[in-house]
């Protein structure tokens, strides 16, 4: 009796083949693995490299929260404004008549009272900066291009704000006016001016240069990237 041949490979088995015919791309098995993985990629990239990083708020939260920072530091403009009207030097004037007619003089012509004025609102300024730039710190850490915006804007509005009010608290600006009211003679003080306008940037500077010394101080740092090399392993000799 001779032993039995091996089959021609054309007449071989399906079940001797590789892959099996169930492992297909149109196999159940098959379409359950391809369904699990990019999921599984998902996953992977969910809590690894860029995909897991926290971007914070969208950029419409940001504009809205700029916006309710630059409202409520304008706000402090009110507090500055009495605060410049109270602190402030008067510069004292004097009424004349000369030829029937009322002329107002300075009583001190080598005085500094009018530097003295702008000065302060230029220190309360600079006070008012620091203070809003550190609360708005401490309050939102995270920064962002918005928020400093909103917080100059802010800062300049409340300036502006501040001028106006001064100058409504202060002596009545119609110099002539007062001087026939108190009698010939007679000092008072002039109405708050504030010569140099420059002082309105004070706040809104401040503000902004301390925002952000102290968010690239304290703010939150970006995680440093993680790389996936093995140790390295010198060339063999030649």
């Amino acid at each position: 009796m001779t032993a039995p041949l091996n089959p021609p490979p054309h007449e071989r088995s399906a079940q001797d083949s590789w892959p099996p015919p169930g492992a297909g791309p149109g196999a159940p098995g098959s379409q359950a693995h391809e369904a699990e993985a990019p999921g599984s990629q998902q996953a992977e990239y969910a809590g690894h490299g860029w995909y897991g990083q926290d971007d914070g708020p969208g950029m419409r939260t940001e504009v809205r929260e700029a916006g309710v920072v630059a409202v409520a530091v304008a706000l402090g403009g009110v507090l500055l404004g009495v605060l410049w009207w109270w602190l402030a030097p008067h510069v004292p004037l004097v009424g004349d008549v000369v030829e029937g007619n009322w002329v107002v003089y300075l009583k001190d012509t080598e005085g500094e009272q009018a530097v003295g004025v702008d000065g302060t609102f230029t220190l309360l300024g600079l006070a008012f900066g620091v203070v809003s730039a550190l609360v708005v710190f401490l309050l939102r850490r995270r920064g962002g291009v918005p928020l400093v915006v909103g917080l100059a804007v802010g800062g300049l509005l409340g300036s502006l704000l501040a001028w106006r009010v001064g100058v409504w608290l202060g002596p009545a600006e119609d110099v002539v006016a007062h001087a026939r009211e108190v009698g010939r003679g007679v000092t008072f003080s002039a109405p708050l001016r504030l010569g140099a306008k420059g002082a309105l940037l004070a706040w809104p500077f401040a503000a902004l240069v301390l925002h952000l010394g102290l968010t690239a101080l304290f703010g939150p740092r970006d995680p440093e990237p993680e790389f996936g090399h093995g140790p390295y392993e010198a060339p063999p000799a030649a």
